[in-house]
């Protein structure tokens, strides 16, 4: 197993949490590069996974814990919710009238595989849930380093595909800082700041 990158948060027993984790992962994945459509099942999975552990009775209104986590090495999406609660997750199967119940049905449907845990410190639970995230895995065959020492002739992971660098320039800000341009083949360019992580690849390494 690869080393994880991952984000964890806590989120406070109140309805406006389950959007805040959307928001939350929404920008996380953004600036993995996590594809759309990726980026869209998961936001709906955590959805789930954050309503149901609020629904859940602890003691003493214990926040609920989340976990985003990326693993280079499979590839794949790791979305981990913790609540404070008894009892284990069971998929149900409501009738047709019943508008509540299907969180884990959904969550079920939609992972490549998810199941639960009790939490190694501390009481109750962490259930999870993985998605195949193919930009992970084009991500894993470049190299991580500061946008600084990105030159000519490389290529920058950035928004899910790999862009040729035409050209790099430094420019100073005001507040002291120094901010990179990259210029690549197909015309675009991106501003960033210089200690700011980036992935890169060699331009003859195999696409």
């Amino acid at each position: 197993m690869g080393e994880p990158y991952e984000v964890k948060f806590r989120l406070s027993r109140r309805r406006n949490s389950v959007p805040r984790s959307r928001a939350l992962l929404h920008s996380v994945l953004g600036a993995w590069d996590i594809g759309q459509d990726v980026r869209e099942v998961a936001e709906l999975i955590l959805s789930e996974l954050v309503t149901n552990a609020l629904r859940v009775r602890v003691p003493n209104d214990r926040l609920v814990g989340v976990r985003i986590v990326r693993l280079l090495e499979e590839g794949v999406l790791r979305l981990e919710v913790s609540d404070a609660g008894d009892g284990k997750p069971e998929v149900r199967k409501p009738e047709e009238d019943e508008t509540c119940g299907r969180g884990l049905l959904l969550v079920k449907a939609l992972a490549h595989r998810w199941g639960y845990e009790g939490r190694s410190c501390g009481i109750g639970k962490t259930i999870w849930a993985e998605l195949k995230a193919p930009d992970l895995v084009s991500a894993r065959d470049g190299t991580a380093v500061a946008a600084c020492t990105v030159r000519a002739g490389q290529s920058v992971w950035e928004r899910g595909a790999w862009h040729l660098v035409r050209s790099v320039d430094t420019q100073q800000q005001a507040s002291d800082g120094l901010t990179v341009v990259l210029r690549f083949d197909d015309g675009s360019a991106m501003r960033i700041d210089a200690a700011e992580p980036l992935t890169i690849r060699a331009a003859n390494a195999t696409p």
